[in-house]
């Protein structure tokens, strides 16, 4: 009998992230502050631990470090517990000198590591997407079908089938029997119909993969795949049993600064859509010890709020509030990711880390040890606009403020901003 004691779980560290920058300027897509005081990258390894999967690599190639220091120090099993969560760098080895070259790729390039671990199975995921799932559940879908591969996915709207790899799926045998990459052909979409909901009449694939790691290696040796979604699941399609497995829950794909940025301020909602606070399947990250915010006499409206903060006669609402932000007096904030700081500064310089008194911050990201000086003002641009400056950019109307950046006093930033 198979048991997820059988599995191995890659996670996909991603390339450079240029979609998600600067917030990737100086680090790795999965390790960008996600909620207040999570990484993206904790998303899935909690995933994994909840459904009992105890050896996890996680691939990283561009800006790494950061991501290396999370996981080394957050995710140490004791010395009577047979799991690990490892990073599995690439490297130059005699047999390659290149970098990954493309999800599928990447994988090929720790196959010695993989069939190392004498797991039956292997679980391929991404590190940038937020969800709750139970691979177990997955796992168990996939014996009982005595499937070969089994694919995560999600029904999708008749409007946004453009947007996904769409798959046509056997309903009888749950069998995968064809698949498009955003598909756009009216008749070829209607040759793709899976379900019966006239809304969501389409299934998606959500990048989730489960393998019999024996297959895997094989088609990762025999044949020259870059890419899961575009080279490796098309070509099993026809040659093996690949099953679909239903998630119709909660998943967002935190790909761009757009996706980010709602993302996150959907977690500050009163009904918010991804429950953070589930007893069963908490999402783990590194444990700070750090002491609760201390708020005085503010106003405060639909805020998730980290802790280690100190905010003073601010009003703030529809925001997060990241690790030990330091907010001042007669600060507003709408719409807003600050995302604090990774220590509590002792230097004396200014302007000091944190938000400057008298700054009014609206549709914006704050990244951490920014310093504000006071009665700095930004404000949204219209969708759609980008623009690169030496302290700050737009992407898609969002204002960002890279990691570490310094704003002086009385900096104005919105439309109509000369930044010549």
């Amino acid at each position: 009998m198979s048991s997820v004691n059988d599995i191995l779980s890659i996670i996909l560290g991603g390339g450079r992230g240029s979609r998600l920058y600067p917030l990737t300027k100086m680090r790795s897509k999965p390790a960008v502050p996600m909620g207040g005081k999570y990484r993206l990258i904790d998303i899935p390894i909690s995933n994994c631990i909840n459904s009992g999967i105890y050896r996890i690599a996680v691939l990283t190639q561009f800006n790494s470090v950061s991501l290396h220091r999370h996981i080394t120090r957050s995710y140490n099993f004791d010395t009577f517990h047979t799991g690990w969560v490892q990073i599995w760098a690439a490297e130059q080895t005699p047999y390659s000198a290149d970098w990954y070259q493309g999800t599928a790729d990447a994988v090929r390039k720790q196959l010695y590591e993989i069939q190392s671990t004498r797991t039956k199975y292997t679980l391929i995921l991404a590190g940038d997407h937020l969800y709750r799932m139970d691979y177990a559940a997955m796992a168990k879908f996939q014996w009982d079908h005595n499937a070969d591969i089994t694919v995560a996915v999600q029904p999708v709207h008749k409007d946004e089938a453009s947007r996904f790899g769409i798959l046509k799926r056997d309903k009888a045998t749950s069998k995968i029997t064809d698949f498009a990459e955003k598909p756009k052909d009216p008749m070829q979409l209607a040759s793709l119909v899976s379900r019966d909901d006239p809304q969501r009449p389409y299934l998606g694939s959500m990048g989730i993969y489960l393998f019999r790691t024996d297959l895997l290696v094989k088609l990762l040796t025999e044949y020259a795949f870059d890419d899961f979604g575009g080279d490796v699941i098309p070509f099993a399609i026809g040659n093996y049993n690949v099953v679909g497995y239903d998630f119709d829950d909660y998943w967002e794909d935190i790909g761009t600064i757009r996706s980010f940025y709602k993302t996150n301020l959907a977690l500050a909602e009163p009904d918010a859509p991804f429950n953070l606070y589930d007893p069963e399947r908490p999402i783990y990250s590194h444990p700070r010890y750090l002491p609760g915010s201390v708020i005085k006499s503010c106003s405060i409206e639909d805020v998730l709020l980290a802790e280690g903060c100190c905010i003073q006669n601010a009003n703030i609402s529809h925001s997060v509030i990241g690790l030990r932000s330091q907010i001042n007096a007669g600060v507003r904030i709408k719409d807003s990711i600050i995302m604090g700081a990774d220590y509590y500064q002792t230097d004396g310089l200014l302007p000091p880390v944190g938000i400057g008194a008298g700054c009014q911050i609206s549709g914006a990201i704050i990244d951490k040890n920014a310093r504000l000086g006071p009665g700095v003002i930004i404000e949204p641009f219209p969708r759609g606009t980008d623009i690169d400056t030496d302290d700050w950019v737009v992407r898609d109307g969002i204002v960002v403020v890279p990691k570490n950046a310094i704003l002086p006093a009385g900096t104005h930033i919105g439309p109509g901003t000369d930044f010549s």
